[in-house]
Protein backbone atom coordinates (compact mmCIF):
# COMPACT_ATOMS: atom_id res chain seq x y z
CA UNK A 1 0.00 0.00 0.00
CA UNK A 2 1.42 3.30 -0.93
CA UNK A 3 0.68 5.66 2.08
CA UNK A 4 3.27 7.99 1.12
CA UNK A 5 1.28 9.53 -1.67
CA UNK A 6 -1.34 12.11 -0.77
CA UNK A 7 -4.71 11.19 -1.87
CA UNK A 8 -5.44 14.67 -3.17
CA UNK A 9 -2.90 13.71 -6.11
CA UNK A 10 -4.07 10.25 -6.52
CA UNK A 11 -6.22 9.34 -9.69
CA UNK A 12 -9.93 8.01 -9.12
CA UNK A 13 -7.93 4.27 -10.18
CA UNK A 14 -5.26 4.69 -8.01
CA UNK A 15 -7.63 5.43 -5.04
CA UNK A 16 -10.03 2.97 -5.65
CA UNK A 17 -6.94 0.19 -6.01
CA UNK A 18 -5.70 1.19 -2.30
CA UNK A 19 -9.23 1.13 -0.78
CA UNK A 20 -9.40 -2.04 -2.34
CA UNK A 21 -6.31 -3.28 -0.20
CA UNK A 22 -7.53 -1.83 2.43
CA UNK A 23 -10.68 -3.26 2.57
CA UNK A 24 -9.32 -6.19 1.94
CA UNK A 25 -6.77 -6.01 5.05
CA UNK A 26 -9.30 -5.34 7.64
CA UNK A 27 -11.53 -7.71 5.90
CA UNK A 28 -8.63 -10.41 7.25
CA UNK A 29 -8.59 -8.81 10.86
CA UNK A 30 -4.58 -9.87 10.64
CA UNK A 31 -3.46 -6.08 11.37
CA UNK A 32 -3.01 -4.76 14.75
CA UNK A 33 -5.49 -3.07 16.24
CA UNK A 34 -3.71 0.64 15.71
CA UNK A 35 -3.01 -0.31 12.23
CA UNK A 36 -6.43 -0.90 11.36
CA UNK A 37 -7.95 2.04 12.77
CA UNK A 38 -5.54 3.92 11.16
CA UNK A 39 -6.18 2.26 7.58
CA UNK A 40 -9.94 2.51 8.60
CA UNK A 41 -8.80 6.25 8.39
CA UNK A 42 -7.30 6.27 5.73
CA UNK A 43 -9.93 4.23 3.46
CA UNK A 44 -12.65 6.73 4.36
CA UNK A 45 -10.69 9.78 3.18
CA UNK A 46 -10.19 7.79 -0.01
CA UNK A 47 -13.59 6.98 -0.32
CA UNK A 48 -14.35 10.07 0.03
CA UNK A 49 -12.06 11.05 -2.63
CA UNK A 50 -13.19 8.97 -5.21
CA UNK A 51 -16.68 10.47 -4.92
CA UNK A 52 -15.52 13.55 -5.37
CA UNK A 53 -13.71 12.35 -8.79
CA UNK A 54 -17.17 10.91 -9.84
CA UNK A 55 -19.02 13.84 -9.21
CA UNK A 56 -16.21 16.15 -11.14
CA UNK A 57 -16.52 13.23 -14.43
CA UNK A 58 -20.56 13.34 -14.18
CA UNK A 59 -20.55 16.95 -13.79
CA UNK A 60 -18.51 17.32 -16.98
CA UNK A 61 -20.60 15.13 -18.55
CA UNK A 62 -24.07 17.13 -17.57
CA UNK A 63 -22.16 19.49 -19.14
CA UNK A 64 -21.55 17.75 -22.18
CA UNK A 65 -25.11 16.67 -22.41
CA UNK A 66 -27.34 19.84 -21.29
CA UNK A 67 -26.31 22.25 -23.87
CA UNK A 68 -29.39 24.79 -24.31
CA UNK A 69 -30.67 23.95 -27.63
CA UNK A 70 -31.19 20.31 -26.90
CA UNK A 71 -28.04 20.20 -28.70
CA UNK A 72 -24.65 18.24 -27.17
CA UNK A 73 -22.24 21.11 -26.42
CA UNK A 74 -18.72 20.71 -25.63
CA UNK A 75 -17.97 23.78 -23.11
CA UNK A 76 -15.54 23.05 -20.60
CA UNK A 77 -16.32 22.36 -16.92
CA UNK A 78 -15.81 25.92 -15.26
CA UNK A 79 -12.90 25.90 -12.16
CA UNK A 80 -14.64 26.55 -8.76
Amino acid sequence: MTQTKKIEQMSFEESLGELENIVKSLETGQAPLEQSIDHYERGIALKKHCEKKLGEAQAKIEKITAAKDGKISTTPLDDE
